[in-house]
């Protein structure tokens, strides 16, 4: 348990005020065997039981009765056989204690409680299940198919409303990860050298995750080739003069997520090429921190990011054209098909599974369609509180360079012949965690992860001499 007993009371409370009526059930999640039922994964709890009701323990569920004003925490002890393997743990009364709740249940009477709400016309509130042994359970719970639980809108939306501020104390727990984060990506940055593999790389980063916290908070983009978004660390060894993108995060051990992202060039020296485009995409990311504030859309934000970026690629000679008209058309999105960022806490992309039109927008701002734009993930206005990415990017992507070109999708505004100067540079993001103040924001972590590409060589340098 991370927080305090008042925490989790009051979080339970607010959740109860906010759905209003009826039974709300939370399930943990259980084990999830990698190959064999006795050789899991390692275990993660699920966040949203995490945010109320704060344990750790596999096979738990937690129950908020919205009328009676109790709260269960509903799970079996452990026997003597899991004892001898994994050790003594505390009993789920004890847990209950910890946290607020107003007693335990034996995992038999979560079907009594939600059969008995049932038959007294009250509604049972629960969320999109995300994992297929939880949707079974539910199903079993609510008489349906599993393909047909229903979540709570109440529910869902409640939860977002919560758990999208973040207090103090998970601020600091973020910033903890952050620190984290400062570590793995300076560490790849010093193995920033032609000879070692991307999955060499991202084998030492991992363990720093896991030395200094949990796990990282999700598989980490290890790339040479960043044009592919979710590029994955393979046994090619880096190659001097190309770029290296890192995407990664450290999830601490109370679960709170960081999420970084920088592309470094391999022996320590940015071309003329490459750091053109960088310093466009430091450029948008600098820009993405003096617009963002309480009250402002980051729909916006990220539209003003892509204006600029129009106008820098202008300059270079990839693209022509009105500026305004080339973004409303999404003739940027060639460049930069994603969104410039996304909720961060105990999720890496926070609150996801609920569903992106409940987390990163609501009834004023609306998700598109387009093609680029509909990868954004956070829309709607910021308040204080809220923890973004700011990560905009350049993508030379030659498969959607071909197919744009054939089509002629854009061509007003992309300058096809020079952009095929271009299809084997790679791609550049730059990504940092940033926290919506009362009158802007700042980038989360006490150190800072060099960006700007004369910081970058330099850092490298550095590090390599004392290597």
């Amino acid at each position: 348990m991370v927080f305090s007993i008042d925490t989790y009371t009051e979080r339970r409370q607010r959740l109860r005020e906010l759905v209003g009526g009826g039974l709300i059930v939370l399930p943990g999640n259980n084990d999830s065997p990698m190959n064999y039922p006795a050789n899991a994964y390692k275990f993660r709890q699920d966040s949203t039981f995490l945010y109320f009701f704060g344990q750790t323990r596999d096979g738990l569920v937690g129950v908020i009765d919205c009328d009676s004003g109790l709260d269960w925490l509903v799970g079996d002890d452990i026997d003597i056989d899991d004892i001898i393997w994994y050790g003594t743990v505390q009993s789920v009364a004890d847990m209950a204690i910890e946290v607020g709740a107003a007693g335990a249940k034996p995992m038999a009477a979560l079907a009594d409680m939600v059969a008995e709400a049932r038959q007294n016309g009250r509604e049972v509130h629960v969320l999109p299940p995300y994992r297929y042994d939880t949707k079974i359970m539910l199903a079993d719970l609510l008489d349906t198919h599993p393909l047909q639980v229903t979540p709570s809108q109440r529910l869902t939306t409640g939860v977002v409303e919560l758990r999208s501020v973040k207090s103090l104390e998970e601020i600091e727990e973020i910033e903890a990860a952050c620190a984290i984060g400062y570590m793995m990506h300076t560490t790849a940055m010093r193995l920033c050298v032609p000879g070692l593999t991307e999955q060499y790389v991202a084998g030492v980063i991992g363990g720093i995750a896991a030395s200094y916290g949990c796990i990282t908070s999700f598989q980490s983009i290890v790339t040479q080739h960043g044009e592919v978004m979710h590029g994955y660390p393979s046994n090619q060894p880096l190659e001097a003069g190309r770029l290296f993108l890192v995407d990664a995060g450290a999830e601490t051990n109370s679960n709170y997520c960081s999420d970084h992202t920088r592309t470094s060039p391999v022996g320590g020296k940015f071309t003329q090429q490459q750091r053109e485009i960088h310093d466009i995409v430091a450029d948008c990311h600098d820009l993405a921190m003096q617009k963002a504030k309480p009250g402002v859309k980051y729909l916006d934000v990220h539209l003003d990011v892509c204006r600029l970026m129009t106008d820098r690629l202008k300059a270079l000679g990839l693209m022509r054209g009105d500026t305004e008209e080339a973004v409303r058309a999404g003739a940027h999105a060639l460049f930069l098909p994603h969104g410039l960022g996304h909720m961060m806490g105990m999720d890496v992309h926070d609150m996801e599974g609920l569903g992106q039109q409940f987390v990163g927008y609501d009834a004023e701002t609306r998700p598109s369609s387009q093609f680029g734009l509909a990868s954004l993930r956070m829309g709607r206005r910021l308040q204080k509180g809220f923890v973004v990415t700011d990560e905009p990017g350049i993508y030379f992507i030659p498969a959607l360079i071909d197919l744009w070109r054939a089509e002629g999708k854009c061509a007003e505004f992309l300058c096809f012949d020079k952009i095929e100067q271009y299809k084997d540079f790679g791609g550049i993001r730059i990504e940092d965690d940033i926290l919506i103040t009362a009158d802007g924001c700042r980038p989360l972590g006490e150190e800072k992860i060099p960006y700007r590409a004369a910081e970058v060589e330099e850092f490298i340098r550095q590090q390599q001499d004392e290597d």
